[in-house]
């Protein structure tokens, strides 16, 4: 496996470009699948995650192409048609490689009447169970049966809409029904829908497309159904979680960045607390620029669903703070499991102690560069982000993970000047 070594110690300085959102483009090429024609999307990232959906909206018989992006700031440019959908299941050694392919499953109830799913089981950072999913459709007139590790769903009659109150927010579930729903007769209310940026692209999108929705950016989707969507060209957004990545890197090292594409709108918690800890950021023609003022300093951060603080920011804001002066709390609210990247950061020399949920970070001078694990996606750039800053070598094994959502990452850090490799090794 492919191992990162990083030596610590240079602070970052220049610009790095933010791609389109991996966690927008996912929703965007599933919603393929609810029309015959093609479906161009702009600024789609050239990463592990995309792939894996790739190769199962192929199975499904989607025909993609990657076409030449106009410029550079384009980003790359990927067009995708269903004519006919050739097989409604998707199999467990697809989906197991990652969870975002159960996105399947509205479009293909939705447009064909029927679709078998696997289960996508655990997940590192937690079970994340998709139950929201099949209520949602089940209220939609679906009939759906569990058997074998598969989700088996029937609608041969069509979807019709529905009032449904998810109990708590699901980003996912929203993604999945929103597509749905596109496709069933009548109206669809999502109440205490997810607010992420990424469900609102979806929804923008899925209006080019045809669709009829209102509400967009809100907690509430009302959909009027239609009885087909037809092709777009659709814009993926910045990537927000890659945009304060980068801003963090900055911090920790000490450094100055211009993040190309990043969109502070879309980060305005994490500009808070950054702010609150002495990082400056000012909003440039092309972005913004950002760096520390006078030190950093410890501040308290609790995940919440958009607009709070991201979860997928808060193994990097936890690197940050091991280099902060004064003590951090940080309390993870959404997923389980999620703080595997503690002991990694321990072996470097951070003071962190756990309480259930929240974990105490005491800052240190500085961290001593080691040999660690990634053990998730965001777990594995907060080592980076630590060894950037760290005194020695750091060397991070298992970085496969890095490649889902980072895209040309060790790249972009040494163009800044981060003394940063990947060391190729056999699988």
């Amino acid at each position: 496996m492919d191992r990162i070594r990083i030596r610590g110690g240079s602070p970052l300085k220049g610009s790095i470009a933010v791609g389109g959102a991996k966690n927008a483009a996912l929703p965007l090429m599933t919603a393929s699948l609810l029309t015959d024609e093609t479906l161009t999307l702009v600024n789609l990232p050239d990463l592990a995650d995309i792939q894996t959906l790739t190769r199962l909206l192929e199975r499904h018989g989607v025909g993609i192409a990657v076409d030449a992006p106009a410029s550079a700031a384009t980003g790359r440019v990927v067009s995708l048609r269903a004519r006919e959908i050739t097989d409604v299941t998707a199999p467990y050694d697809l989906v197991r490689k990652m969870r975002a392919s159960v996105l399947v499953l509205g479009p293909l109830v939705a447009r064909c009447g029927q679709a078998r799913v696997s289960l996508p089981g655990g997940c590192a950072i937690g079970a994340r169970p998709v139950d929201l999913h099949i209520k949602g459709l089940e209220q939609m007139g679906a009939r759906i049966e569990l058997d074998g590790g598969y989700i088996n769903a029937a609608a041969p009659d069509g979807l019709r809409g529905a009032h449904i109150v998810f109990p708590m927010v699901s980003v996912g579930a929203t993604e999945n029904l929103l597509m749905a729903a596109s496709l069933a007769r009548g109206e669809t209310v999502l109440v205490n829908a997810a607010r992420e940026p990424e469900v609102g692209d979806l929804a923008r999108c899925l209006v080019a497309m045809g669709a009829e929705i209102d509400g967009i950016g809100t907690d509430t989707l009302r959909i009027q159904g239609k009885e087909r969507l037809h092709g777009a060209v659709h814009r993926v957004i910045s990537d927000r979680i890659e945009t304060g990545t980068y801003a963090m890197a900055a911090a920790i090292t000490g450094g100055s960045l211009e993040i190309l594409g990043g969109d502070l709108d879309q980060i305005q918690a994490v500009e808070k607390v950054l702010g609150a800890a002495g990082v400056v950021f000012e909003r440039t023609e092309r972005g913004f620029s950002v760096a520390r003022a006078n030190g950093l300093h410890g501040v308290d951060v609790m995940t919440e669903p958009f607009p709070g603080f991201p979860t997928d920011l808060q193994a990097q804001m936890m690197a940050l703070m091991c280099v902060a002066q004064g003590a951090a709390m940080i309390t993870e609210t959404i997923f389980e499991n999620r703080f595997m990247h503690v002991p990694e950061l321990a072996r470097m020399g951070a003071n962190i102690t756990i309480h259930g949920a929240s974990a105490l970070v005491r800052g240190t001078p500085r961290l001593t560069g080691a040999p660690v694990m990634a053990t998730d996606l965001r777990a594995s750039v907060s080592l980076v982000l630590a060894g950037l800053a760290a005194e020695g070598e750091t060397e991070i094994n298992r970085v496969y993970h890095l490649d889902r959502g980072y895209e040309r990452l060790e790249e972009k850090l040494a163009a800044c000047g981060a003394e940063i490799e990947r060391i190729k090794g056999s699988e």
